[in-house]
Formats: C-alpha cells, sequence, structure tokens
C-alpha cells in the first residue's frame, strides 16, 4: 500500500534513535552514584548539579519509562532501572503517615516540599501501574490501587466530576495549587485531568475494577464536553464548575491529550465513547497541523484566539506530535497527517537531538537555537516523552508493512508537560 515505505522509515529512524541515542544517555548518567536512586538535575553541556533536589514528576517519568521499555522491549538493563526507580519512590517519596508522593525531595532524599499535587499522584499511579504491566510485581498494582483511592477520596469534585490539583501534605485544603508558576491559581486544569485519565487508562489495563471504569468514563466525557473546544483546541484552567479562566491554547497539550483520549475509550471498549474520541482526536490534530505546526516542521508552543504567544519548540510537544499525526492518520487516511509526523520528526533530528552530548535540548527558539540555560535533565526534564513516542511508533507501526500497522492493536497502552 501506499506511504508503507515512508512509515517503515520512520519506525527505524525512531528505533534507531531509542537504542543509539536515548536509552545509552540514561543509562550512562541517569543514576545517583553519591546518595541513591536518579540525579535530580543535568545542564545542557551535561554539568550534573549535585546538591539539586530531587522531582516527583522525574522520578516517576523513570519508573515509567523503564517499566515500558522492558515490557516492550525486553532492555534487562531497563528492567534494573525501573526496579531502582521503583525502590527509590518507596523508600522516599512515598508519605508512609498520609498517603501519596511528595513533590519535592532534597538531594538526600530527605522531603523538601510536601504537597500533594494530584498531577504528581497520578504520575505515580501511571508508573506503578506500569511497573505491574512489565513485571508483575504485585506490590506495585497494590499501590497503584492505593493511589486511585486516595484521588477519588481526596481530589474528586462529587458535584461537577473532574479532580481538584493540590492539597497540603495531610491532605487539608492548600492556598496556591499551582502545579508551576505559569499557571493559573485555580481550582482545576487540563493537564491535571489528562494525566488522571493517562494513568486511570493504565490501571484499567491491570485492573479492571467497575469503580475505576465508571471513574473512567466520567472523567474521558467530561473531557469532550467541558475541556475539548469546538474550534479543536482544549481549554487550559477552570473554576470547580468547569467554568474556563483562560483563552490560552497549548499545542502540545492538544496533540498529546488527541490520541490519549482514543487510548482511554479503547480500553474501555465503549464504543459510543471511542467514537467520540475519534471525532475529538481528529479534530485536535486538524486544528494543531494548521495552527500548530511551523514552516520548518516544528511543533510551537503556545497560542490563542489572537494568534501565536510563545514561538519556542519544546521537545515533548514534537514527539507527542509524531505519535498524534500518526494516530489521525490511521482515523482518516489523510495523507497530511503523515506528512505532518515526517515534518516534525525531520525537526527533531535537525534542532533538538544534542549531537555532541547526547539526549535532546529541552527547547529551542523558533529558528531552532537551543536554549541553553534549560536542563537537560530536570524537574520537568526527563526520559517520558521522547521515550514513549519511539514505543508508540515502533508499536503501531514495526519495520512491516502498512497492512500490519492497520491491523495492529491501537496502541501498546505505554500510555502522561508536561
Amino acid at each position: 500500500m501506499p506511504n508503507s515505505d515512508a512509515m517503515g522509515s520512520l519506525c527505524d529512524e525512531m528505533r534507531r534513535e531509542l537504542t543509539d541515542h536515548l536509552l545509552p544517555f540514561w543509562y550512562e548518567h541517569a543514576v545517583d552514584e553519591a546518595r541513591s536512586g536518579f540525579i535530580g538535575q543535568m545542564t545542557t553541556d551535561n554539568r550534573v548539579v549535585p546538591d539539586a533536589k530531587k522531582g516527583a514528576v522525574l522520578n516517576t517519568r523513570i519508573l515509567w519509562t523503564f517499566a515500558a521499555v522492558y515490557r516492550q522491549m525486553g532492555d534487562e538493563t531497563a528492567r534494573s532501572f525501573a526496579k531502582r526507580a521503583r525502590a527509590y519512590l518507596n523508600e522516599h517519596f512515598w508519605d508512609a503517615e498520609h498517603g501519596g508522593v511528595y513533590w519535592m525531595l532534597e538531594a538526600d532524599g530527605t522531603p523538601a516540599e510536601t504537597r500533594k499535587q494530584v498531577y504528581a499522584q497520578a504520575f505515580a499511579l501511571y508508573a506503578f501501574a506500569e511497573d505491574y504491566r512489565a513485571t508483575e510485581h504485585e506490590p506495585s498494582r497494590e499501590r497503584a490501587i492505593k493511589l486511585f483511592r486516595l484521588i477519588e477520596e481526596k481530589s474528586f469534585d462529587t458535584e461537577h466530576g473532574g479532580y481538584l490539583e493540590a492539597f497540603r501534605h495531610d491532605w487539608g485544603p492548600l492556598d496556591d495549587v499551582r502545579l508551576s508558576e505559569k499557571d493559573l491559581n485555580v481550582a482545576k486544569s487540563m493537564n491535571t485531568q489528562l494525566h488522571v485519565l493517562e494513568a486511570y487508562t493504565t490501571l484499567y489495563r491491570v485492573w479492571p475494577d467497575d469503580e475505576l471504569r465508571t471513574q473512567l468514563e466520567r472523567l474521558l466525557a467530561d473531557f469532550l464536553e467541558h475541556v475539548m473546544m469546538p474550534e479543536g483546541h482544549l481549554r487550559m484552567f477552570f473554576d470547580a464548575d468547569w467554568t474556563p479562566r483562560s483563552k490560552q491554547y497549548s499545542y502540545g497539550h492538544d496533540i498529546e491529550a488527541s490520541w490519549l483520549l482514543q487510548e482511554a475509550a479503547t480500553a474501555l471498549g465503549n464504543s459510543s465513547l471511542r467514537e467520540a474520541a475519534s471525532r475529538a482526536a481528529v479534530s485536535l490534530a486538524r486544528t494543531t497541523l494548521r495552527e500548530g505546526q511551523d514552516d520548518d516542521g516544528g511543533i510551537l508552543f503556545e497560542g490563542g484566539p489572537e494568534g501565536v504567544w510563545d514561538a519556542d519548540k519544546h521537545y515533548w510537544p514534537q514527539a507527542e506530535a509524531v505519535v498524534g499525526f500518526l494516530n489521525a492518520y490511521r482515523e482518516t487516511d489523510e495523507r497530511p497527517f503523515l506528512k505532518g509526523a515526517q515534518k516534525v520528526w525531520a525537526f527533531v533530528q535537525e534542532h533538538l537531538v544534542d549531537r555532541e552530548r547526547g539526549e535532546w535540548f529541552l527547547r529551542v527558539r523558533r529558528d531552532g537555537t537551543p536554549v541553553r540555560s534549560a536542563d537537560k535533565v530536570g524537574p520537568w526534564k526527563g526520559p517520558y516523552h521522547h521515550v514513549r513516542a519511539c514505543l508508540e511508533v515502533i508499536h503501531r507501526i514495526g519495520a512491516q508493512s502498512e497492512e500490519h500497522y492497520a491491523e495492529a492493536p491501537f496502541s501498546n497502552g505505554a500510555s502522561g508537560d508536561s
């Protein structure tokens, strides 16, 4: 069939990127030999910051990544990294008194910022569920289930649906619930809803519990009703009753959500939700292709009704766009989506891959110039988005024909920055 050579080439290139470039970097540089666990920060020129704090987002994503690599590729080094990450999360991040994971640790592993950001709880759940998928380590599934119950008890909005943003260490109310300084201090964010949905999808694959199913279906429906815009964007910030509080768009989240929404509906086996999620996915991908992809193939960062607000190109929207555009191509057989994925990947290879020191730059300017002050490894820069994109493409396409691609299961489930 047409385009099978193009997809096979993309698959081969991303497999090489994963096995020859990304994984070797993390295997060589990520372990904290002086203490335990993994380093907390590395500069663009590969200098480790020895006293850097260690973030929950980075460490949960490390566990998810290497569990997923082991599950899909059988890489024993990945299995050992997943085991190390699991042990560090359990020993240092887990709050034995109140449950859940702390937001940030000191370099020595003692708690530094103890708030319970629901975004981080979702990533911990996601990571432990994936670890169970990969290794059948039952305590990891038990921990994921405990996190599900905590999120439902403490964060679920029983009146309006969706999940509240953050709490104190003891799950009491918190004045400032922002995920980062650039976010709004409001009850709900698209970002947190998206990654709860992603985590629940993975947990449902290993624990098809009735309550989990109900909550995942409800969250997916809330996403389609309240978060999705008719224009093919996602609203980003909300009051508790889903009143929108911003007009900005995140092109990276739009394209990431496009395929994660379908992952959730497919895992549930709900045909009506699957059809609605497919329509949303194609709409999000089409808008990203039209508004978010620059002439050089890179995905811009943020915009709004007046146009582009932030034209930098961060690494993670590029990774998500390859998967999201391929997903839309499968749904529609429209060639511009395949070409969009190819253009993004060409941009990554030319501008984001650090050929001298390894890994990818966190972000580049619109002209492709790297932002040297950004982390190579840090609280928001880990091995997750781009490794996941490689795994998804390898699974979805394989090195085989387009017929195989069309008949393959919807995804490997290796599915949350962003």
